[in-house]
């Protein structure tokens, strides 16, 4: 499976680590396990904001880094022997503090493996359920979600945009806010004088 690069964040090492973790997932037939282990991993990491400052440290001992290895196996619940590869060819390489964007690079590309797309509804209060169930069933027709694809729903809050929703499909975004309408008028009033 090629990946594509949206971005220069996407090249090179933290790249190359994700694409070589699902190569090994998939060749040794433990994808799922695999997937569930990188997402504890990264969970972990987005609860820990500490434990993420430590794996940056360049200055880690041998035995530190298997110490490391070792906890982050064990809190995460990632037994597999392709995790522990990983994390042992990370921690020899000093390149533990890639582990956060690899874990999201790793979620993006299963979740493309999957079919699955995600949609990120931004609004200025958060939706209930009622709502997010209703914007799914709208776009999930619409020819922004391709034909056998499942459909990711997350609500993500921000109180600029007054009122509204930023709706992203993919790599579409359809901007339906308030602050967006606002910075166009203003546009047309200051063009106009």
């Amino acid at each position: 499976m090629p990946l594509l690069c949206k971005d220069k964040e996407e090249t090179g090492t933290d790249l190359r680590h994700f694409d070589l973790q699902y190569t090994a997932a998939v060749k040794t037939a433990s994808l799922e396990p695999t997937a569930k282990g990188i997402a504890a991993l990264g969970s972990l990491l987005q609860k820990d904001a500490k434990l993420v400052t430590i794996l940056e440290a360049p200055t880690l001992s041998p035995a530190d880094k298997s110490a490391i290895v070792a906890e982050l196996q064990k809190n995460a619940g990632a037994s597999g022997e392709t995790v522990k590869n990983f994390l042992e060819t990370l921690s020899e390489n000093n390149r533990l503090g890639l582990l956060p964007g690899v874990c999201g690079k790793f979620s993006e590309l299963m979740s493309a493996a999957r079919g699955e797309v995600e949609m990120v509804v931004t609004s200025a209060q958060p939706l209930d359920n009622r709502t997010l169930n209703r914007l799914e069933a709208a776009v999930s027709k619409s020819s922004y979600v391709g034909t056998g694809k499942k459909l990711k729903v997350k609500n993500t809050v921000n109180p600029e945009i007054v009122g509204g929703l930023v709706v992203e499909v993919g790599d579409r975004t359809i901007d339906l806010s308030v602050s967006s309408k606002l910075a166009k008028m203003n546009k047309l009033l200051t063009d106009t004088l």
